[in-house]
């Protein structure tokens, strides 16, 4: 699937408020959806590059060997959800913002856990 494609399978997720694909290293967003009123997804994918980058700062700076797969925060209202792209190394992720009340948020990392895996950069 290409990242429009990935984008829409995202925002087909039930309480998908937004989605983006972001380059961690740049901070850019390569495509996103969603969002609206109250809610720019692209600045919050951009804000969330820092933390993506802190994770990957703190795991070299423990000297684990491992690399992150997912990061999940929690809002009183929302999901958010941060997914590296196993096949770029990490230097991509799948930004999901869910809304809390309609959401699932082990079907939302299933589904992009998915999207991942058939993702075509």
């Amino acid at each position: 699937m290409n990242t429009e494609t990935a984008i829409k399978e995202a925002l087909g997720i039930d309480g998908a408020i937004g989605a983006a694909l972001v380059d961690y290293e740049s901070g850019m967003c390569l495509h996103s959806g969603g969002g609206g009123q109250g809610f720019d997804i692209e600045v919050a994918a951009a804000a969330n590059t820092e933390v993506v980058r802190s994770k990957v700062r703190a795991l070299s700076m423990l000297g684990l060997d491992d690399r992150v797969e997912d990061i999940l925060i929690t809002l009183g209202g929302q999901y958010h959800v941060i997914r590296l792209l196993e096949q770029t190394g990490g230097s991509l992720f799948l930004y999901l913002a869910l809304d809390r009340q309609r959401g699932n948020l082990a079907l939302a990392r299933h589904k992009l856990r998915q999207i991942d895996v058939e993702l075509v950069i």
